[in-house]
């Protein structure tokens, strides 16, 4: 876990009567700039410092695979998990995609919505989202100082019996529980950290259980056989609950059908119970046409790029189907259109700069470099580019390697700020191997890595494609911010260049909108 600064909330916060903290002016008069600018750096202060209290913790590597830890937090503050409705997502690949998928959707029903995922690209704030938006340094300030307290408690308790006080990311999502519940939220929309059965985020009772695609990944923690993972991912499904999965190989399905009969849960699979009927690639991200449980809701645009962003959608599009009242109600094609519409995945196929193409991607395993190989051809036309490559120890760097071979000229092999970063020159002789000496670069400092993978491409015409681990992306993104040439947000969706599959909507309603707001003019 790295250190992270910036969390300053550049808009300021208010109390409920509209005055400023610490705001000197008179009641009913307008807060003056001065006292907004104070309030929001004493949030800020507050915000950073909060945060490095958690870091002080052990970090994310440093996983117990115990849960009783996290209950007995939530127990003390008065089960603040119990507070709203749950939907609950695991998978190897693809769950904070489809939690904020999932998240656009209840909001395009007028739900207010809490969101939890992990890691975060830049600030921390990043992983607790309510109502579309990061949490304030106020709120994550004053939510933990409301829980500080307790989490000593349980770490007094963990140390007289002679267990390791609560890590990170079990207080971090006790801290996620307490913002939600102050807020408060109607629906929470929660991505496990890992696995299921033990994970802090079991704590809370799914409505509905999401399962992604379940493959090989943390088999240190979780298994070695895919039936092994998917026992433990099996475990955030509770009595009662609806099951939405995608489609499994043969041993992972035969272990969520047993989980399912076990506890009295519904179990609908993709292939079996909806699916994802046509799919193609569209300007700014793909149509798509979805079986679901209440209606089939044809040629939806998702603009999000790559054949799995749409079974993605298919599986979000699903399981909100199944939490607003168990599939026997059809979504309305304005709330639909409404909530695809406002979809983003930072950091996932993230065109994030242009002249050269740079493509942000946070494939970590075999699994993910695959979706991002087909993608790179589908989505962007792209058959060769220069790949800038970080990963973290312990992942499968190798079958990452192997995956994109095809569609790599050569990569430049670098290494995130990361405490838990695979040493550069160890990850490329793991590169050497897969593509041979003459494919392979090595360039310690990040930011000479990323430019001279740009001047690279910029000299053959081609795309950088960044990939390897989040941690990795968020240095990348920053970088790309402080040397000017970051894209807009409303401007990534329309920098790559796609192949339509669907000429006959050229001069239609739709295109016309699709090609609206095309600007590229970057960031500065």
């Amino acid at each position: 876990m790295t250190d992270e600064t910036g969390m300053t909330d550049e808009t300021g916060m208010t109390d409920e009567t509209g005055m400023t903290d610490g705001a000197s002016q008179a009641a009913g008069e307008p807060p003056d700039i001065d006292d907004r600018i104070l309030a929001s750096l004493e949030h800020a202060e507050a915000a950073e410092a909060a945060y490095r209290a958690l870091l002080e913790r052990a970090g994310e590597a440093a996983i117990e695979p115990r849960i009783e830890a996290t209950r007995r937090a939530v127990e003390l503050l008065g089960e603040p998990q119990r507070a709203f409705r749950v939907i609950h997502i695991t998978g190897t690949n693809g769950k904070g995609s489809t939690a904020r998928i999932i998240d656009t959707l209840l909001r395009a029903h007028g739900l207010r919505t809490g969101v939890l995922t992990s890691p975060h690209l830049e600030r921390v704030n990043e992983r607790i989202v309510i109502d579309g938006e990061p949490v304030s340094d106020e709120a994550f300030a004053q939510g933990y100082e409301d829980i500080a307290p307790f989490l000593d408690m349980v770490d007094a308790e963990l140390a007289q019996q002679g267990q390791r006080r609560l890590t990170f990311f079990e207080a971090f999502t006790v801290l996620a529980f307490a913002v939600m519940a102050d807020a408060p939220v109607d629906v929470a929309v929660l991505e496990v950290g890992m696995g299921g059965t033990w994970d802090s985020t079991n704590v809370a009772d799914g409505d509905v259980a999401v399962i992604t695609p379940i493959a090989l990944d943390h088999t240190s923690r979780l298994g070695t056989t895919v039936e092994a993972i998917a026992g433990e991912k099996a475990g955030i499904i509770k009595p009662d609950a609806i099951v939405v999965s995608a489609a499994q190989s043969p041993e992972a399905l035969a272990v969520l059908e047993a989980r399912a009969a076990e506890v009295g849960a519904r179990l609908l699979v993709d292939g079996r119970d909806f699916s994802l009927t046509e799919q193609s690639v569209a300007v700014g991200g793909q149509l798509i046409t979805v079986k679901g449980l209440a209606a089939e809701y044809i040629d939806q645009l998702v603009p999000l790029m790559g054949a799995h962003q749409g079974r993605n959608a298919a599986l979000a599009l699903v399981a909100v189907e199944a939490f607003l009242g168990g599939g026997a109600q059809p979504m309305t094609a304005e709330v639909l259109a409404d909530g695809f519409a406002a979809v983003t995945s930072p950091g996932r196929l993230d065109t994030i700069g242009a002249e050269p193409l740079v493509i942000a991607d946070a494939a970590h395993n075999p699994h993910g470099a695959a979706s991002l190989r087909t993608a790179l051809g589908e989505y962007f036309g792209l058959e060769r580019v220069t790949l800038v490559l970080g990963v973290l120890a312990g992942k499968d760097a190798t079958g990452v390697l192997t995956e994109l071979e095809p569609v790599i000229d050569e990569v430049v092999v670098t290494q995130s700020s990361s405490e838990r970063a695979l040493d550069a020159d160890a990850l490329a002789a793991l590169a050497v191997a897969v593509l041979g000496a003459d494919r392979v670069l090595v360039e310690t400092d990040l930011e000479t890595a990323v430019e001279t993978a740009r001047d690279a491409a910029a000299d053959r015409g081609g795309a950088v494609v960044v990939t390897g681990s989040i941690t990795l992306l968020g240095d990348v993104i920053g970088h790309a911010r402080e040397a000017g040439w970051l894209l807009r947000p409303d401007a990534r969706r329309q920098a790559a260049t796609v192949q339509l599959d669907a000429p006959e909507l050229e001069g239609t309603e739709f295109m016309d909108t699709a090609l609206e707001g095309t600007d590229q003019e970057d960031e500065r």
